[in-house]
């Protein structure tokens, strides 16, 4: 095994100075996540630019809702993989990285294939439940089914690339993301504006590249990482440590994925508002991916973070951390929460030329983006409890304070109100989601301490 786990002091996420080190992870899964979102913003802009607001709202709305979810879910499920793998490293246990990179390796190929072909089955009745207008339909089903069939691709790519975090390396599925996101605007470009195939050349174009980043992180996993070797004939799920991934894992899949969820319930009831506001609220969605993808990318780095130097025992650098890294997310998110304001009739208009769609938009960023700061506390606390094994107090409250809160607002509070009543909703979730955790974050800290026996440094 490489010296990088086997010497004491040269891992630098145990040893270095923190800001510098949350810093250097931070902006290569930033960048990242800007280019993952890059996959989705472009294949509206050029479907909404030269197939219509019909084929738009179709890659968005319902069908960018139900994606979200199978997404989000599989992501939840590969940040279990990063934290038993995070401090199984941070701890130099260099057989149970093994055993947890084949495990998750094999998980993510028998899940995304049994998954996805569920998906394809049940796509079109899912559409139906969450009421997609008739003019939608097809093409909806078209654009998820395509995505659905290529779910082991992007599963294999997120478990992956959560390998490789949660060994400090956050470099290399940024570069595998540049080269793909680049497959896919020229593709998009050859299927939807060149051979006119609108709705079915941006998922088609999607699938493709999402196929190149599968085999480009495999390829990484067996041949290019220092520290451990992917095998085909090593593949297999040791069921403790399948376990042990699960029970972070799922429960961090169901907290997110509610969000999903609640915004399917949203969805459903936006759809009946008619063409325009399901297209404005696609093109908010592109815009509001921005603060989405830099909040998941401080989450990762604390996950990633704290996991380490819980397997090495050192307490003062998760505490240090934690606080820094809320910081640095409240501050971002106060100024992009600005920005969007400020900026919102111009950048609605990279997706539309629809004056009615854009009025529509700029009210959607008013009732949400000044409040981006409010949900960053759950996030980073929440992500701090589960890379210390605890995940069951975030994952009840996703589904209470923001599911069920959300499903109250929508279906009986709200149900026949105005556009900005119903969004009313996202901040007032965050509100209550943030508050929960941060209680039970000051409780719980003393105790995870006297459970694992962590000495101050």
């Amino acid at each position: 095994m490489s010296e990088q786990i086997l010497k004491k002091d040269t891992n630098p996420i145990t040893t270095g100075v923190i800001w510098k080190q949350i810093l250097i992870f931070f902006f290569p899964i930033l960048i990242g996540a800007f280019f993952q979102q890059l996959y989705n913003t472009f294949d509206a802009a050029v479907v909404g630019k030269f197939a219509g607001k019909e084929a738009l709202a179709s890659v968005g709305g319902s069908s960018g809702q139900i994606l979200n979810f199978i997404f989000s879910f599989f992501m939840g499920l590969s940040t279990g993989a990063t934290v038993i793998i995070a401090q199984h490293y941070g701890a130099k246990e260099d057989r149970k990285v093994d055993d947890a990179l084949h495990t998750a390796y094999t998980f993510a190929l028998v899940g995304g294939i049994l998954l996805g072909i569920i998906g394809i089955i049940v796509a079109r009745p899912f559409l139906l439940l969450l009421k997609t207008p008739s003019n939608l339909l097809d093409s909806s089903t078209t654009y998820v089914r395509i995505l659905m069939g290529g779910l082991v691709l992007t599963l294999i790519y997120n478990i992956g690339s959560g390998i490789l975090r949660a060994i400090g390396d956050s470099k290399r599925p940024l570069y595998i993301l540049m080269v793909c996101c680049s497959v896919n605007v020229v593709l998009d470009l050859i299927f939807v504006w060149a051979l006119h195939l609108g709705v079915l050349g941006a998922a088609i174009a999607t699938d493709i590249s999402q196929g190149i980043s599968a085999l480009l992180i495999t390829w990484l996993l067996m041949k290019k990482t220092v520290g451990m070797r992917l095998s085909f004939h090593k593949l297999h799920m040791n069921p403790r440590m399948l376990g042990r991934i699960l029970k972070i894992g799922l429960p961090t899949a169901i907290a997110g994925s509610m969000f999903s969820v609640s915004n399917m319930i949203v969805q459903s009831t936006l759809n009946s508002r008619g063409v325009d506001v399901i297209a404005a609220w696609t093109a908010y969605g592109r815009i509001d991916g921005l603060w989405w993808m830099i909040n998941q990318a401080f989450s990762v780095s604390i996950t990633t973070f704290v996991g380490q130097n819980f397997g090495a025992g050192k307490w003062n650098r998760i505490k240090k951390a934690t606080g820094e890294v809320l910081a640095m997310e409240i501050v971002t998110a106060i100024f992009l929460g600005g920005l969007v304001l400020l900026n919102a009739p111009t950048l609605l208009q990279i997706f539309t030329q629809d004056q009615h769609v854009i009025d529509i938009g700029i009210t959607m960023s008013r009732d949400i983006a000044p409040f981006y700061w409010v949900f960053a506390i759950s996030e980073i606390l929440g992500a701090t409890l589960r890379a210390e094994n605890y995940v069951m107090v975030s994952t009840i409250t996703n589904i209470l304070g923001i599911c069920i809160y959300r499903i109250i607002w929508v279906k009986f509070l709200v149900p026949r109100a105005s556009v900005p009543t119903i969004l009313y909703c996202y901040p007032i979730s965050w509100s209550i989601c943030s508050i929960i955790i941060l209680i039970y974050f000051i409780y719980r800290q003393r105790r995870i301490r006297s459970a694992y026996h962590l000495p101050s440094e």
